[in-house]
Protein backbone atom coordinates (compact mmCIF):
# COMPACT_ATOMS: atom_id res chain seq x y z
CA UNK A 1 0.00 0.00 0.00
CA UNK A 2 1.12 3.85 -0.78
CA UNK A 3 0.25 6.59 1.59
CA UNK A 4 -0.14 9.85 1.16
CA UNK A 5 -0.77 12.43 4.09
CA UNK A 6 -2.28 15.95 3.47
CA UNK A 7 -4.20 18.64 4.72
CA UNK A 8 -0.84 20.40 7.29
CA UNK A 9 -0.32 24.20 7.28
CA UNK A 10 -0.54 27.11 8.99
CA UNK A 11 -3.40 27.39 11.95
CA UNK A 12 -4.08 29.23 14.79
CA UNK A 13 -4.06 28.34 18.28
CA UNK A 14 -7.43 27.49 19.38
CA UNK A 15 -8.47 26.45 15.53
CA UNK A 16 -9.08 23.09 14.37
CA UNK A 17 -7.51 21.42 11.65
CA UNK A 18 -7.83 18.43 9.67
CA UNK A 19 -5.63 15.67 8.10
CA UNK A 20 -6.30 13.16 5.90
CA UNK A 21 -4.68 10.17 4.53
CA UNK A 22 -5.01 8.51 1.52
CA UNK A 23 -4.22 4.77 0.77
CA UNK A 24 -3.85 3.38 -2.92
CA UNK A 25 -3.72 -0.36 -3.66
CA UNK A 26 -5.65 -3.69 -3.09
CA UNK A 27 -6.54 -4.71 0.56
CA UNK A 28 -6.98 -1.30 2.48
CA UNK A 29 -9.62 -2.83 4.84
CA UNK A 30 -6.76 -5.48 6.14
CA UNK A 31 -4.54 -2.14 7.13
CA UNK A 32 -4.36 -0.81 10.51
CA UNK A 33 -3.65 2.57 10.11
CA UNK A 34 -2.27 5.44 12.48
CA UNK A 35 -0.66 8.67 12.58
CA UNK A 36 2.45 9.46 14.25
CA UNK A 37 4.45 12.97 14.73
CA UNK A 38 7.31 14.70 14.97
CA UNK A 39 7.82 17.96 16.62
CA UNK A 40 11.35 19.86 16.16
CA UNK A 41 14.01 18.70 18.08
CA UNK A 42 11.60 15.72 19.73
CA UNK A 43 11.25 11.69 18.97
CA UNK A 44 8.38 10.97 16.35
CA UNK A 45 5.32 9.99 18.73
CA UNK A 46 1.95 8.17 18.55
CA UNK A 47 -1.63 10.57 18.29
CA UNK A 48 -4.06 7.90 17.28
CA UNK A 49 -5.00 4.68 15.09
CA UNK A 50 -7.53 2.33 13.91
CA UNK A 51 -7.39 -1.19 13.52
CA UNK A 52 -8.10 -3.24 10.52
CA UNK A 53 -11.09 -5.02 10.83
CA UNK A 54 -13.60 -3.38 13.00
CA UNK A 55 -11.69 -0.48 13.32
CA UNK A 56 -11.01 -0.07 17.09
CA UNK A 57 -9.61 3.34 17.74
CA UNK A 58 -6.78 4.10 19.90
CA UNK A 59 -5.14 7.71 21.11
CA UNK A 60 -2.46 8.91 23.02
CA UNK A 61 -3.11 9.85 26.25
CA UNK A 62 -2.54 13.51 25.75
CA UNK A 63 -4.71 13.51 22.50
CA UNK A 64 -7.61 12.04 23.29
CA UNK A 65 -9.77 15.05 24.62
CA UNK A 66 -9.06 16.86 21.07
CA UNK A 67 -8.17 14.30 18.70
CA UNK A 68 -10.66 12.11 16.51
CA UNK A 69 -9.33 9.40 14.04
CA UNK A 70 -12.08 8.15 11.15
CA UNK A 71 -11.62 5.79 8.48
CA UNK A 72 -13.85 5.13 5.20
CA UNK A 73 -12.85 2.12 3.66
CA UNK A 74 -14.60 2.73 -0.02
CA UNK A 75 -12.47 5.76 -0.27
CA UNK A 76 -9.78 4.31 1.18
CA UNK A 77 -8.69 7.37 3.54
CA UNK A 78 -8.37 7.62 7.22
CA UNK A 79 -8.91 11.47 8.64
CA UNK A 80 -7.47 12.61 11.82
CA UNK A 81 -9.22 15.94 13.10
CA UNK A 82 -7.78 17.69 16.59
CA UNK A 83 -9.74 20.76 18.27
CA UNK A 84 -8.58 23.26 20.10
CA UNK A 85 -4.86 23.58 18.39
CA UNK A 86 -1.94 24.32 20.56
CA UNK A 87 1.72 25.31 19.38
CA UNK A 88 2.76 22.25 21.02
CA UNK A 89 0.79 20.63 18.20
CA UNK A 90 3.65 22.29 16.13
CA UNK A 91 5.21 18.59 13.96
CA UNK A 92 5.18 16.83 10.90
CA UNK A 93 2.74 14.13 10.86
CA UNK A 94 3.01 11.74 9.41
CA UNK A 95 0.65 8.07 8.81
CA UNK A 96 1.41 4.94 8.58
CA UNK A 97 -0.11 1.49 7.77
CA UNK A 98 0.57 -2.39 8.24
CA UNK A 99 -1.35 -4.94 7.14
CA UNK A 100 -3.55 -7.34 9.96
CA UNK A 101 -1.56 -5.71 12.40
CA UNK A 102 -2.37 -7.19 16.08
CA UNK A 103 -4.33 -4.24 18.41
CA UNK A 104 -1.51 -4.86 21.06
CA UNK A 105 1.21 -3.47 18.45
CA UNK A 106 -0.84 -0.43 17.14
CA UNK A 107 0.13 2.15 19.38
CA UNK A 108 4.20 1.25 18.57
CA UNK A 109 6.29 2.68 15.49
CA UNK A 110 8.13 -0.46 14.86
CA UNK A 111 5.47 -2.55 13.83
CA UNK A 112 3.96 -0.58 10.92
CA UNK A 113 5.95 -0.87 7.48
CA UNK A 114 4.20 1.68 5.20
CA UNK A 115 4.50 5.57 5.76
CA UNK A 116 3.73 8.55 4.07
CA UNK A 117 5.61 11.66 3.47
CA UNK A 118 4.22 13.45 6.09
CA UNK A 119 2.35 17.06 6.13
CA UNK A 120 3.86 19.85 7.83
CA UNK A 121 1.22 21.15 10.51
CA UNK A 122 2.25 24.61 12.19
CA UNK A 123 0.08 26.17 14.86
CA UNK A 124 0.70 30.23 15.75
CA UNK A 125 0.18 31.12 18.92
Amino acid sequence: VQLQAFGGGLVQAGESLRLTCKASGPGFINYAVAWFRQAPGKEREFVAAVAWGAGQIYYADSMKDRSTISRDNAKKTVGLQITTAKPEDTAVYYCAAASFLPLHYITTERYYNFWGQGTLVTVSS
